[in-house]
């Protein structure tokens, strides 16, 4: 299916004007991060082990405002932690809109039905609720029982009022191309999201469980199983078709960390959303200070296994912008 249309659209401009401007390092996707606290405690996640202090910290909706539009992304995602545990997130949403960004709210959904009606149907605005499997494997995932249904009814009810529902789907070593399919047939067919998410996951240095991670080989078999028999053009599938090449070892990029930069309460996280080798003040000071020529396989030992789209989902987007062929391709499958 590939990215909505307008999305695409506001992407593409964007990627030209870079090029104009000669721009070699840009954002495409800004992961916002104004709180780490979070209503559950995954076992694959990281973000919750930071000290009980920074916990208790909400972002200003100024310092959100102004982080978004100092590095210029024409997309935010806003994750945490869990973003409705902030009194002010629907300020922050409204604020950014106004900015004319399109704006991803990342959710566990368990809060949903209490502060959806803070926020309004927007073709800038979309729900992503975090969907990690069918019900058992889901809530072992966020090691507690009932949030699957939680999230399946926040969905449906969101999806009655009118709003745009994207879900992310992380997958692990213990999925199997059935279960990946099983799970994404329920997504497009079912719930009829307005769009899916998948990746690997990543291996959080502070994740309490550190086996469930792929690696390179299982992820692209993994994949080229999943997507088999035409599955992939099935699925609304939220990516570029180069991004799904690349996860079935069809082609292979150099990771881009600076195209999905993230931002949160300790500043701008060097190098990348998933490693944290220290903190920025500012955006540009990201950039300069960063040796990015030191991450990436091959490069940082860190690196070797992942495949996360938050890294090579941008380089799909650029190599398929620098090629009439792929862009056409990308094109057709809206």
């Amino acid at each position: 299916m590939g990215l909505p249309l307008h999305l695409s659209v506001k992407l593409g401009t964007h990627l030209v004007k870079q090029k104009i401007r000669r721009v070699e390092k840009f954002p495409m996707i800004m992961e916002l991060e104004p709180l780490f606290a979070c209503n559950l405690a995954c076992a694959g996640c990281g973000k919750i082990q930071q000290p009980h202090t920074v916990l208790k910290q909400r972002m200003p909706v100024e310092q959100a405002v102004a982080a978004v539009e100092e590095c210029g992304a024409p997309m935010v995602s806003i994750a945490g932690g869990e973003p409705l545990m902030h009194k002010e997130i629907d300020k922050i949403v409204a604020e950014l809109l106004k900015r004319k960004k399109f704006i991803v709210l990342c959710t566990n959904a368990v809060l949903m039905p209490k502060h959806m009606h803070k926020f309004t149907p927007n073709k800038n605005f979309a729900w992503m609720v975090h969907i990690d499997g069918l019900q058992e494997r889901h809530d072992e995932s966020v090691s507690k029982v009932g949030v699957f249904d939680q999230a399946v009814a926040a969905i449906k009810a969101a999806k009655a009022a009118g709003f745009q529902v994207y879900t992310n789907s992380t997958f692990f070593n213990t999925d199997t191309p059935e279960t990946v399919r099983e799970t994404l047939d329920f997504l497009n067919d079912e719930l009829k999201v307005d769009r899916i998410e998948i990746s690997p996951g990543y291996a959080y240095e502070k994740a309490p469980d550190q086996d469930r991670f792929l690696g390179v080989e299982q992820t692209r078999e993994l994949f080229k199983q999943s997507f088999a028999d035409g599955k992939r053009k099935h699925w609304r599938l939220n990516h570029s078709p180069l991004f799904l090449d690349f996860l079935e070892g069809k082609t292979d990029f150099e990771c881009t960390p600076w195209g999905v930069p993230s931002y949160s309460l300790l500043g701008w996280q060097k190098p990348c959303y998933l490693l944290a080798d220290g903190y920025a003040k500012t955006w540009q000071e990201l950039l300069d200070d960063t040796d990015w020529e030191n991450f990436g396989r091959g490069k940082d030992p860190r690196c070797d296994n992942c495949m996360a789209h938050c890294g090579y989902e941008p380089s799909a987007v650029i190599a398929t912008m620098g090629s009439l062929k792929q862009s056409v391709r990308a094109m057709v499958t809206h």
